[in-house]
């Protein structure tokens, strides 16, 4: 399937229905990779994409033209969903690589380069192709240090790389395709939540550089490309990326015997009394990006695990190791609840992730539980949960 975006600027990547991990990421939507060509006096491929899919991606290309006659293949981003299919494209096309100084440093580490020839550019740099001009603007820890997007002026279209995008397959190739505009936002943010969000204070600036441009569309790497709710989208990027929180608590906890189960939904009726939002989390149960993208935005973070071992409950352990990875917002108050047997250990392991994170630490001592709560337990923990919907940050 090949889409025409202008004239003779074509979507000509690969939808990938049946992906459902992306290091870490688990995409129970599939995903799509994104590779644009631009067919002028010089033809230009802006990225590529795995090596499993490159057959796809010849034949859309083949379509339009004979990829031997690719001149320029742009590399904004050197990982390997974006460059995979690099080294059997240039065998074929024997193309200029165009990529950051950076790129062509990983692109080095990766494949073996000895015989490419590229083209390192600058962050403003211009290239005429013919009709058109491409710029290249480095957006450096969005999310490797070697990123960055292209910007073709004439045709007021912008390759924005991992900016803007979403793991979704879909067949629908452009925003105002899509059925549910709500729900396409959420795929943005949950893109957003688990990608973007360690460099989040680095948005901004990159969004200022991005408001000095005219752009019709923005083409993201993945999921649908932006032209109707450009302006939309570019508000809740700037959204994400600040410190503000909703009212929200994010309950995440995983049990053995229900006994943390109990007290996490003790602990939320007492917020919800209160008027917190609330979402409530199986770890092992939910996918961790899922429960990324609503702790981006909550004030609570609240997480239970048994002990087990004079530890963690594993899943939790995992949950807590990706989310420090990920770096949400400080402002935060952080709270750990847990059950136990002849031992507790794993409220002070969570509260040490809280601490690393910089978040308010609110305790107290209903949120420690041998064995079963009682019903008197489970009272004291709705009314710790009143009371934390009072705190500030």
């Amino acid at each position: 399937m090949v889409i025409e975006i202008k004239n003779n600027i074509y979507w000509v990547g690969a939808i990938d229905w049946e992906v459902r991990e992306f290091h870490g990421y688990e995409t129970i939507k599939g995903s799509t990779y994104n590779s644009y060509l631009i067919v002028d006096e010089k033809n230009v491929l802006i990225d590529t994409t795995k090596p499993y899919l490159f057959d796809d991606l010849i034949l859309g290309i083949s379509s339009v033209i004979d990829p031997k006659n690719i001149d320029y293949i742009v590399c904004n981003h050197s990982e390997n969903d974006h460059s995979g299919s690099l080294e059997e494209l240039i065998k074929l096309t024997g193309a200029t690589v165009i990529t950051s100084d950076k790129g062509k440093e990983f692109l080095d580490l990766q494949y073996d380069t000895s015989n490419w020839n590229f083209k390192v550019v600058d962050n403003g740099e211009e290239l005429s192709i013919g009709r058109r001009t491409l710029k290249f603007i480095k957006t450096p820890m969005l999310h490797w240090p070697d990123n960055m997007v292209t910007y073709c002026q004439e045709d007021k279209i912008l390759f924005s790389n991992d900016a803007f995008g979403q793991h979704i397959a879909t067949s629908e190739r452009f925003d105002y395709e899509v059925e549910s505009v709500e729900e396409m936002y959420e795929d943005a943010k949950e893109y957003f939540a688990n990608i973007l969000m360690p460099y989040k204070m680095l948005v901004p600036n990159v969004i200022n550089q991005l408001n000095n441009l005219d752009i019709d569309y923005i083409c993201p790497s993945h999921g649908v490309i932006w032209s109707k709710y450009i302006k939309e989208i570019i508000n809740k990027y700037l959204e994400w990326s600040s410190d503000k929180c909703k009212n929200k608590a994010v309950i995440i906890y995983d049990t053995m015997y229900n006994s943390t189960k109990k007290m996490a939904h003790a602990i939320g009726q007492g917020l919800y009394d209160e008027g917190v939002e609330i979402r409530i989390f199986r770890v092992s149960d939910t996918p961790l990006n899922t429960i990324m993208k609503e702790v981006l935005d909550a004030k609570y973070i609240i997480i239970g695990s048994p002990t087990l071992n004079s530890n963690l409950y594993p899943p939790v352990a995992k949950l807590l190791t990706y989310m420090e990875g990920l770096k949400p917002s400080s402002k935060k108050i952080g709270v750990a609840f847990g059950s136990y047997g002849w031992m507790e250990m794993a409220t002070s392991k969570i509260k040490e992730y809280f601490k690393r994170l910089n978040f308010k630490i609110v305790d107290d001592e209903c949120l420690k539980i041998r064995h079963v709560p009682k019903e008197e337990d489970l009272k004291k923990l709705m009314e710790f949960g009143k009371r934390l919907a009072k705190e500030d940050v």
